[in-house]
């Protein structure tokens, strides 16, 4: 079945190829109408998975669009989990009010559990929106602006036995993506790189550089081994005193701590430039712990990737927990009523088992706050000092909360 109706006679089914361009145009319109490249556009029409995206069509319009790549995603533990990466969500601003948006997210999240997968994830252009279907906000991103004339940096032991050299971005990334997937294991949230999404890290069409140059990369080797890679670009600002021009971080990793101070201190003293930006960072980096004046780097943080549990026991059962916990939680899901009622959660660092139960509740929240706080970011503890969760049995929210944390704080690696 791949027809549904909408209130207000709209239809919505499954994404045909042919119907992709009209799709996307009505996706670009609804983001304000930003152009984009040739290059951009074909690689995202590739990326698409057209059995897991639909389309609303008001007659021959298309006027709503919302999709699902496949996705992978780390959760405390280690373990790598299908999740549905909810994505391209728009809806022509003359159909809005008509329950198009609700109509696509009941669709794709009836989807998603027909799938077998027991998240969905998502990033969002505003917040207000996806709390009513269930997503809560779960991870945090770093922005910053260093002012490299005022603040030092300085390396861990070993830096100095890290080479850098400079490698075409689309040349080296092969060896970028080995380091990328030995650190996927390492923190919540971040996602496996699925087939084809490589090329989304090396794309660089010259209308989104904002006046910055193309792309560079650094590979940083140890011996014949590379263990860490920075791309970035170089933004030129000159005035009469000289230059103010900026180092442009787009990515950063490293396999431990002198390979990630070789790749920071590489940043900090590029000619010619006295500040460095970037944004989508871990709020926990570690050359926040290798500069002279935190003060002086003007972090920012904001929400990143939202979180939905789909099928509740699935997604509880596919972490660790870093404290011994039994706990019974009373879910509230009136999106997805499958996961209304209660469950008990029993598990620890080895593993957990979560089952429906009659017992008498210990918390009760709903399927929004077990979004936020599932990969280990966001305190439970936190959530009811907000009144968004509530303890029933006394000292149920402390060990719930200890048990539910992460050692590392999760991020999301990159956008979808």
């Amino acid at each position: 079945m791949t027809t549904s109706r909408t209130p207000g006679a709209t239809d919505l089914r499954v994404l045909r190829p042919d119907d992709w361009d009209q799709w996307y145009a009505n996706l670009v319109r609804a983001f304000g109408g930003m152009p984009e490249s040739a290059e951009e556009r074909e690689l995202w029409k590739s990326l698409t998975e057209y059995d897991r995206f639909v389309g609303a069509w008001d007659g021959d319009t298309c006027v709503g669009s919302a999709g699902a790549f496949t996705f992978r995603v780390t959760v405390p533990g280690g373990a790598s989990v299908p999740a549905a990466g909810v994505t391209m969500v728009g809806v022509a601003g003359t159909h809005r009010r008509r329950g198009v948006l609700t109509s696509m997210m009941r669709r794709q999240l009836d989807d998603v559990r027909s799938w077998g997968e027991p998240l969905a994830v998502l990033t969002a252009s505003e917040p207000a929106i996806y709390g009513r279907f269930g997503y809560g906000a779960a991870t945090n991103s770093l922005t910053f602006e260093i002012d490299t004339t005022r603040v030092r940096l300085d390396a861990p032991d070993g830096a100095d036995d890290v080479r850098l050299r400079y490698a075409v971005p689309a040349e080296a990334l092969d060896v970028c993506e080995a380091v990328y997937a030995r650190r996927v294991p390492e923190r919540p949230g971040m996602l496996a790189r699925m087939p084809g999404w490589d090329r989304v890290m090396v794309l660089d069409p010259e209308g989104e550089r904002d006046g910055a140059s193309p792309l560079q990369c650094v590979v940083a080797e140890r011996g014949t081994e590379v263990v860490g890679f920075a791309r970035f670009r170089v933004k030129p600002d000159w005035d009469v005193t000289g230059s103010n021009s900026a180092v442009v971080v787009e990515d950063v990793e490293g396999l431990d701590a002198a390979s990630q101070g070789a790749l920071w201190r590489f940043l900090f003293g590029i000619d010619l430039t006295s500040k460095i930006v970037g944004r989508g960072r871990p709020v926990d980096e570690a050359w926040h712990h290798m500069v002279s004046d935190i003060r002086r780097c003007g972090l920012r943080r904001r929400d990143a990737l939202y979180v939905r549990l789909v099928d509740v026991g699935a997604a509880l059962e596919a972490r660790t927990y870093q404290a011994p916990v039994d706990v019974v939680l009373d879910v509230e899901d009136v999106f997805c009523p499958w996961n209304s009622g209660r469950w008990r959660l029993t598990g620890d660092a080895k593993g957990a088992v979560c089952r429906r139960t009659e017992d008498a509740a210990d918390l009760a929240l709903s399927v929004r706050e077990l979004g936020a706080a599932y990969l280990g970011g966001v305190s439970l503890a936190g959530l009811a000092a907000a009144g968004r969760v509530r303890e029933v049995r006394q000292g149920a929210l402390a060990e719930a909360s200890v048990a539910f944390g992460s050692v590392v704080v999760p991020w999301l690696s990159h956008g979808f």
